[in-house]
């Protein structure tokens, strides 16, 4: 009896969990991968999601937040590590990178190994929406991915937005837009537990989901909602996701007003009742290199308000874009969304 030779590849990512864009990408990725016939491995350095699609191998980083930040910036001078997983890497046939650092394996394994490296673009955020050493580390960042992936065989960018970027680096792609899990985010999602859980009843109701972060725009998102109060008296607002920076974040409950709740991290297979428990979904992000939520939103039928910027001309075709940083503007579109989905219910 002949053997078949099964393909293999590696799938990278720095996390693993659930409230990851990217990484919800990932297990969605290794799924398609593995219906094709592929044996499939995902390699992190941390994470919780446990997939019958892949093996899952955990590298190991540091527990505390700082010094994590500071191993993934300087992963590469972890030399041990770098060589002993780029060693791995010549059991496949395929390396998938989707973030730095875990290109430095892959940059390092195409060097040594005749296997493809296709690196996943998922953008970087510029660095001038970051404050003081946040600043310095996302230059860095930036830097250090593009002499990573220098040595890609193909480089895929989820947005038309992001293959431009790229274009500015010399570098060239292909585009491949997000997949959402169309099993889990349907017009079937039932929205009463979420507003039982919230004490919300029949008030108005935004959401915004993902990382509590300053170029996520959180703050402007508050002014606007505080504008929003003025027409719509009981509306609230609910803001799912973590707050990845402390100052930030402090920042954040001192200007929140009546009505904002931040739920802090919610499993992700609550957040389609999530999306169809609000009358609108919003988002005042200054930079998305896609923006999945405004695609899970849309996929249960909640439309989105958001900024006119990165890849949301491309993303959102439910809801309604407003000029960055227009706060007036912004409040205007979540009041008329509102009304207009009042109206057609």
């Amino acid at each position: 009896m002949q053997k078949v030779n099964v393909k293999k590849v590696a799938i990278l990512t720095p996390t693993f969990f659930r409230f990851s864009g990217i990484d919800r990408v990932v297990e969605l990725q290794a799924e398609e991968y593995a219906k094709k016939g592929w044996e499939v491995t995902i390699f992190c350095l941390k994470g919780d999601i446990s997939t019958r699609y892949a093996t899952v191998e955990k590298i190991g980083c540091p527990e505390s937040p700082s010094l994590e930040r500071l191993y993934r910036l300087l992963f590469f001078l972890d030399i041990a590590t770098v060589r002993k997983y780029s060693r791995r890497m010549k059991d496949f046939d395929m390396i998938i990178s989707h973030l730095y650092p875990m290109n430095v394996i892959a940059h390092q394994a195409r060097k040594r190994y005749p296997l493809t490296y296709i690196y996943h673009n998922a953008g970087i955020a510029y660095p001038h929406l970051f404050h003081g050493l946040e600043r310095l580390y996302m230059e860095a960042f930036r830097l250090l991915t593009r002499l990573t992936i220098r040595n890609a065989d193909e480089i895929i960018s989820i947005s038309h937005f992001l293959k431009r970027e790229l274009q500015k680096e010399g570098l060239d792609s292909r585009v491949e837009h997000c997949k959402i899990d169309a099993k889990r985010f349907t017009m079937e999602a039932d929205p009463e537990s979420v507003r039982r859980k919230h004490s919300i009843s029949d008030s108005p109701l935004f959401l915004y989901v993902g990382r509590v972060s300053p170029h996520k725009g959180i703050h402007l998102l508050l002014k606007a909602f505080a504008k929003v109060r003025e027409e719509l008296p009981d509306a609230k607002l609910l803001i799912v996701g973590k707050k990845t920076f402390d100052r930030y974040g402090k920042q954040l409950d001192r200007i929140a007003c009546k009505g904002v709740l931040f739920t802090g991290f919610v499993p992700d297979e609550e957040l389609p009742a999530y999306y169809a428990a609000a009358d609108v979904y919003v988002t005042a992000s200054l930079w998305e290199g896609y923006d999945l939520p405004i695609k899970e939103a849309e996929a249960v039928g909640t439309p989105s308000v958001a900024f006119a910027i990165g890849a949301h001309p491309e993303v959102l075709t439910k809801g309604a874009m407003v000029t960055e940083n227009d706060i007036e503007g912004f409040a205007i579109a979540m009041v008329s969304e509102h009304r207009k989905r009042v109206k057609g219910k």
